[in-house]
């Protein structure tokens, strides 16, 4: 007598069969969130320090290089400034909260910088979120020829309030929660990686 069981490759393919129909209902009112785009919308500099030096737009930095240089001393001197960050996502999008993101920065002339922002971020369409990412790297002493152009680019973000031209930050965005569901970081949340042009302008890469 033929058994009336089913073979066992439909016995494996069923489940699966089902859990990718049911996927598919439950994904429909869940696109907007799988669509998540997150984007810079600017990216300023405030609050340079240079050690125990605050730097603005009116201070004059011509000799600012030989005075950090007679106070190293044998240790180093952290540079300091605070990244004003505006985060937004495209009209339409439902709000979403982050948990916090990875980051990643390279200015031309200095070491890249990484680390995490821990807070939650709360995301909507109608207005971005301002977010005030503190970064710093230190000046050592025993290296006097790093020392000049490091002072540079601390006394042009001072004056500009801008990174340099080619610098580049890339954001991974962390958990994501909307819509009665948690999208973990890295599904379909990809890194974004954005460069300041020429006039200070931010530029998508690819």
């Amino acid at each position: 007598m033929r058994s009336r069981c089913l073979p066992r490759r439909w016995r494996l393919l069923a489940p699966l069969c089902l859990a990718a129909l049911l996927g598919g209902c439950l994904a429909l009112p869940q696109t907007g969130l799988f669509a998540f785009r997150l984007a810079v919308t600017s990216l300023g500099v405030e609050e340079v320090r240079i050690g125990p030096y605050a730097l603005d737009a009116r201070l004059d930095t011509s000799d600012l290089t030989s005075l950090i240089a007679s106070s190293l001393g044998a240790g180093s001197l952290p540079v300091q400034a605070t990244l004003a960050l505006g985060l937004g996502l495209p009209a339409g999008m439902p709000p979403v909260e982050m948990a916090g993101f990875r980051w990643r920065l390279d200015v031309p002339g200095a070491e890249a910088l990484s680390g995490r922002y821990q807070q939650d971020v709360t995301l909507n369409a109608a207005s971005d979120a301002k977010l005030r990412l503190p970064v710093a790297f230190d000046v050592l002493a025993t290296d006097r020829r790093r020392l000049a152009p490091v002072v540079e680019l601390a006394s042009q973000l001072a004056r500009r309030g801008e990174l340099p031209a080619g610098s580049e930050l890339a954001i991974t965005p962390g958990d994501l929660r909307g819509l009665g569901m948690t999208l973990p970081a890295g599904l379909l949340t990809p890194t974004i990686r954005m460069a300041v042009g020429e006039d200070g302008e931010l530029v998508p890469q690819g």
